[in-house]
């Protein structure tokens, strides 16, 4: 008895980051390699391989925070002031232990198929070619969204901390030439080490903001006006583009297969997503809660800019890390994903010739240039975020998972007694995600051709400073 409890610490325990020489070099058969090749490119083969497999599950939780805590948490008080702090609370909550399950389901399928490397190939065996096409296309576009997401706020950052020293339109290309360079690395576990300042930084420009619009507040000798329910005369669009926002902070499943695929024991990735969703609920909460206390319902979106002019400015700076190294990680897996299909059954996919370098770095810059143009075509930054959500995360994160448990984990009857539950929840998931889908797309189209026909917003491609 004691022998196996001391087994059991010491793989609870074990320094599982450090992949074994068996995990690393047991094997040089590559997925889709072609069997007639060179020596050399059998060592370049062999090489790669070994250099895609080296994340682990610690690894993995901070690639999933550089990946996951950035824009949601400066989205969450204005979500907080339209929905009030109760409704909000309990989305921010609510969502985000649904988004843990979720996750759990998307990790299933992957150790149930480990030939799934990103998204669209899980989508192949819900729905054949069909399902890879087109999750493979809402794969890419919403990557593409979630870097324009980041250039648009890396534009909002240089333009509040020099007070609009500049056409607007030199600072996104600045923000986008920025994304590009940290997204030259390939690999995963290289990012990884950018994650601990990425961290730090989102950390460090969120407790300011708190600190600053505390001492504000008290410095004013006024109550706040923040309310517990939704602020008056809400109405339906507006109410679904805060609910979509906070989905979007939740949207972390997008990339799990990808990253998975680097690890070299994936079984360990429940340890991930439990460390990773606890830390956003918890940061995502108080983040909305209090900020939206100190300021009230003039909050703003994103949430640095209420922190006063200095302090803002401050908190940008400070936040330039996690804008840039959050965003990049986005433009890396949605080219690691194109350059992998296009050179499937090519050494080129490893990304360590001549040929992988150049078609990588050309890759890249394609990438980063779609996304600018999505920031400067929709450049506020509540709706951006909420079109994204609504068209893909509510896929992503709600309602293929739901999919994925009935037609690939399920065994037995949907309403056998072991399954009942579980049921029931992959069919709410699933609801989520339809609702937030129809009601989600229809609220951000409403509300962006709202408020350029009332010209509340800047045009597209102008140096015009944002309001």
């Amino acid at each position: 008895m004691a022998d196996l409890k001391k087994e059991k610490n010491e793989k609870l325990f074990d320094d599982s980051d450090v992949p074994s020489a068996q995990d690393l070099g047991s094997s040089t058969e590559v997925v889709g390699q072609v069997s007639d090749i060179s020596g050399f490119e059998a060592q370049k083969a062999a090489l790669g391989s070994a250099h895609f497999k080296r994340l682990g599950w610690k690894r993995l939780t901070i690639v999933l925070i550089v990946e996951a805590i950035a824009l949601g948490s400066l989205s969450m008080p204005a979500a907080f002031a339209t929905l009030g702090m109760v409704a909000g609370t309990i989305l921010c909550v609510g969502l985000g232990l649904l988004a843990i399950y979720t996750s759990y389901v998307v990790g299933q399928v992957k150790l149930k198929y480990p030939e799934v490397q990103h998204y669209a190939d899980a989508g192949r065996l819900i729905m054949g070619k069909f399902g890879y096409e087109l999750i493979g296309a809402m794969f890419v576009l919403q990557l593409t969204f979630l870097v324009g997401s980041h250039c648009l706020t890396g534009t909002i950052a240089f333009l509040n901390i020099t007070d609009n020293g500049t056409c607007s339109l030199v600072f996104g290309v600045v923000s986008a030439i920025i994304l590009l360079l940290l997204a030259i690395p390939p690999s995963f576990a290289e990012v990884a080490i950018l994650g601990y300042i990425d961290f730090v930084s989102i950390m460090a420009a969120i407790f300011i903001t708190i600190i600053a619009t505390g001492i504000q507040r008290t410095d004013a000798g006024v109550p706040s006006d923040w309310s517990a329910w939704p602020e008056e005369n809400l109405t339906f669009t507006k109410a679904f583009i805060a609910i979509t926002n906070i989905v979007f902070a939740y949207s972390f499943a997008i990339c799990q297969f990808s990253f998975m695929d680097e690890m070299h024991t994936p079984k360990h990735f429940v340890k991930s997503i439990w460390a990773l969703g606890l830390i956003e609920i918890v940061i995502y909460t108080l983040t909305g809660a209090l900020i939206y206390v100190f300021v009230g319902t003039g909050v703003k979106s994103p949430s640095l800019l209420s922190a006063g002019p200095l302090v803002s400015k401050v908190a940008f700076g400070i936040a330039l890390p996690v804008i840039f190294i959050s965003g990049s990680i986005n433009g890396t897996v949605v080219a690691r994903y194109i350059h992998g299909r296009v050179y499937r059954n090519s050494v080129t996919r490893f990304i360590n010739t001549t040929k992988g370098w150049v078609t990588w770095l050309a890759l890249i810059s394609f990438i980063t240039l779609i996304a600018w143009v999505i920031a400067e075509a929709i450049p506020f930054f509540s709706d951006l975020l909420a079109i994204s959500s609504a068209l893909f995360i509510s896929g992503f994160t709600f309602y293929f998972p739901a999919i994925f448990w009935f037609m690939l984990i399920r065994q037995g009857k949907w309403y056998a007694k072991e399954n009942l539950l579980k049921s029931i929840t992959n069919g709410l998931v699933f609801i989520i995600g339809i609702v937030v889908l129809v009601g989600g797309t229809y609220a951000s189209i409403v509300d962006i051709i709202d408020q350029y026909n009332k010209g509340t917003v800047r045009g597209a491609f102008t140096c015009a400073p944002f309001e």
